[in-house]
């Protein structure tokens, strides 16, 4: 079985431990990011009229994890952590923020968790907005801070030639997907993070995984 790997140099370790041990792995990083400086982010949380009122922070992906403990000042005493993903959820628990709710998969499955606001959301430049438009329709202050940017990257031939090659491809944002997809057999397997990437990969492929974790290996070795 040929996997690769296409999320950016020094984020797959955690990763080759979830998959099959005979399995050929190749890193073809199709995405860079770029994060935010932190005292810019805290700046703009601090400068928030609702400031010390938030009843609820949205942390949207891990990347946006490194910024939640200075986005937790905004907090009221009252206030909740809620997250978008077993992944996320980790990465908050590895910097001691405790969450409270934790979507399934999509952001939208936070909705009927959010009950009070004003609500504070973590994210990305070009996070989908679904659950902020959701939250505001129900009435609710919502205030978006974007903490970090990912760039799609160009892979040389090389890297190209081992999309082509892969049985099983790795993609961990939808941006990655745009960057892959020309190049992925379509017969290949996709294996996606969580169902906002999913669903982004079903529009045009036909075999996606959905869900990264320990499970992972038991799961491939059975397609």
């Amino acid at each position: 079985m040929r996997i690769v790997l296409t999320r950016e140099s020094g984020r797959n370790e955690s990763m080759v431990e979830w998959l099959p041990s005979d399995a050929e792995i190749e890193e073809v990083p199709l995405t860079a990011t770029r994060f935010y400086d932190e005292s810019a982010v805290a700046t703009v949380i601090r400068s928030s009229t609702s400031f010390g009122s938030f009843r609820a922070l949205v942390v949207t992906s891990a990347r946006s994890a490194r910024y939640a403990k200075l986005a937790t000042r905004a907090l009221a005493s009252s206030g909740e952590v809620l997250s978008v993903g077993a992944a996320t959820t980790r990465a908050l628990d590895e910097r001691g923020v405790e969450v409270r709710a934790q979507s399934a998969g999509a952001a939208t499955d936070l909705v009927g968790q959010v009950l009070r606001g004003p609500v504070l959301v973590l994210g990305a430049e070009t996070m989908r907005d679904e659950l902020t438009t959701a939250l505001r329709e129900r009435g609710l202050f919502v205030q978006v801070v974007v903490c970090y940017e990912t760039m799609a990257l160009t892979p040389d031939e090389r890297g190209i030639q081992s999309l082509r090659d892969a049985d099983v491809v790795m993609i961990g944002a939808p941006s990655a997907w745009s960057v892959a997809a020309p190049f992925v057999r379509s017969d290949a397997w996709v294996v996606v993070p969580g169902a906002t990437t999913a669903a982004t990969v079903r529009v045009d492929h036909h075999y996606v995984v959905e869900g990264w974790g320990p499970s992972l290996r038991q799961r491939l070795a059975a397609l």
